[in-house]
């Protein structure tokens, strides 16, 4: 933790979204803990806030969200950290870990459309913006006709885009949406047999410096045991398959009836032409379970991936 007594800085983006979550994490560790010092929040710009006009994959991949997050940890400026585990790379920094991961929120993705109330109901030839290439593949995947364009910014941006024509439809996560209060304004949520959603979405990380045990400690009543089970399935999916913002890749890990862990995972190209798909269930009762479950999945996808994803690889 900091040297000061007095304080626990979080260090966090600034959109909305992001502040919100940062405070529920502040929150839950007030409820937690009702003695703590005060608590911070520091917002950091970080590359992927900056560069709006480019896709991701263009300029970077999805660590330009949390790259100078990391570096501020590093250097002793906040304690703390919170993010979107979907916007996590696989990898993390030598030195940082992630401390724990709070319940997971609805891993669905939502439909905005003024002109539709599903993905099939929208007009032929219509633009659908996202600069998520999952989301692109299986738009495409379901709808070939449509026109996926890039659509970046946060939640209230993308609407706004919406709202004046600029594109006929987009998605957005529910979870974020819940975050903001206005889940309501949503046209439709989309079965994730429809869309898979990113992997670890809906889920909040708490990454800290893997050296201090202290703030680990007060960490620990925020861990919710089926998210963590779930994420690791999933992103140890996402590591095998060297998943980034270059390639298509959706995985969800939720328990079923029988007290298994179900991992269904896609990766696809980007046009939506070829997808490959796997579905698998096992026992998981620790970390290491869960890890070797997606592991399993990863290299199934792979093995079966065919010369037409040689691309994604090389």
């Amino acid at each position: 933790m900091s040297g000061s007594a007095k304080l626990l800085r979080i260090g966090t983006r600034g959109s909305p979204l992001a502040l919100a979550q940062a405070g529920i994490v502040r929150d839950c560790l007030a409820a937690a803990h009702p003695g703590l010092p005060r608590v911070d929040i520091t917002v950091i710009k970080t590359t992927g806030d900056r560069v709006q006009d480019r896709k991701l994959d263009a300029i970077g991949g999805k660590g330009l969200f949390t790259k100078e997050i990391e570096e501020a940890l590093l250097d002793g400026r906040i304690d703390l950290a919170v993010h979107s585990m979907k916007d996590m790379p696989t990898f993390l920094p030598e030195g940082l870990a992630i401390a724990c991961l709070l319940k997971r929120a609805d891993p669905r993705d939502a439909l905005f459309s003024p002109h539709a109330r599903s993905l099939a109901g929208l007009p032929r030839g219509a633009k659908v913006g996202t600069s998520s290439l999952r989301r692109q593949a299986q738009i495409l995947a379901l709808r070939p006709d449509l026109k996926v364009v890039t659509l970046r910014g946060n939640v209230e941006t993308r609407l706004a885009k919406l709202a004046a024509g600029t594109v006929e439809a987009t998605l957005l996560a529910m979870a974020g949406l819940i975050r903001l209060g206005i889940a309501e304004k949503a046209t439709a949520i989309l079965s994730t047999d429809e869309i898979l959603p990113a992997v670890a979405q809906g889920a909040l990380g708490v990454e800290i410096r893997a050296s201090d045990a202290k703030l680990k400690r007060l960490l620990a009543p925020l861990e919710d045991r089926a998210t963590a089970l779930a994420v690791n399935a999933e992103r140890a999916c996402l590591a095998v398959l060297d998943g980034s913002c270059h390639t298509p890749i959706a995985a969800l890990a939720e328990p079923d009836a029988s007290g298994s862990l179900r991992l269904r995972s896609l990766i696809a190209l980007p046009d939506g032409s070829q997808l490959r798909r796997d579905d698998r269930r096992g026992p998981v009762h620790s970390i290491a379970e869960a890890v070797a479950l997606g592991r399993a999945a990863g290299e199934a996808l792979r093995r079966h991936a065919g010369p037409e994803f040689s691309q994604i690889w090389s």
